[in-house]
């Protein structure tokens, strides 16, 4: 597989699902450095682009929400409200690579109304933090059967 494929894998994965990318870099048989900064620019490349679009998007959820008649206060939407209450934007960009999209952490930080330049901030360093993380250990472990099916 030519490299420039390999790393498109891993920079479009991230994008759309984080842990995506270090997978498909362990896969493809990329090293630790070229694997984590294309899982990095992948994430902030939606976190980018999303945050810059994030206003028109909420303004469209809120609209499909309320033709739905759909309620605003789920106990997911809760929750979320709880942590970003008790951490702040840095617990919305901690839990983001985990437990949310690149998009969906985006959107509900522009949701909760958090600038752009701190969304920008705080995502960026949970992307280093997260993408090192997740590229060490899928690459660490990258031989066991798993990941050879």
């Amino acid at each position: 597989m030519p490299h420039a494929v390999k790393y498109a894998s891993v920079f479009l994965l991230s994008m759309v699902k984080f842990f995506g990318g270090p997978l498909a870099g362990a896969a493809a048989g990329l090293s630790f450095v070229p694997t984590w900064v294309l899982t990095v620019a992948g994430m902030m490349t939606s976190v980018l682009v999303f945050s810059g679009l994030g206003r028109i998007f909420v303004a469209h959820l809120q609209r499909r929400r309320r033709l739905r008649h759909k309620p605003v206060f789920t106990p997911r939407a809760r929750q979320i409200v709880r942590v970003f209450k008790r951490f702040g934007i840095g617990g919305i960009a901690f839990l983001t690579p985990v437990l949310f999209t690149p998009i969906g952490g985006t959107v509900i930080a522009t949701l909760l109304g958090v600038k752009r330049r701190h969304i920008l901030l705080h995502m960026l360093w949970s992307a280093m933090f997260w993408g090192a993380a997740f590229t060490f250990i899928t690459i660490k472990f990258s031989h066991l059967p798993i990941f050879h099916r």
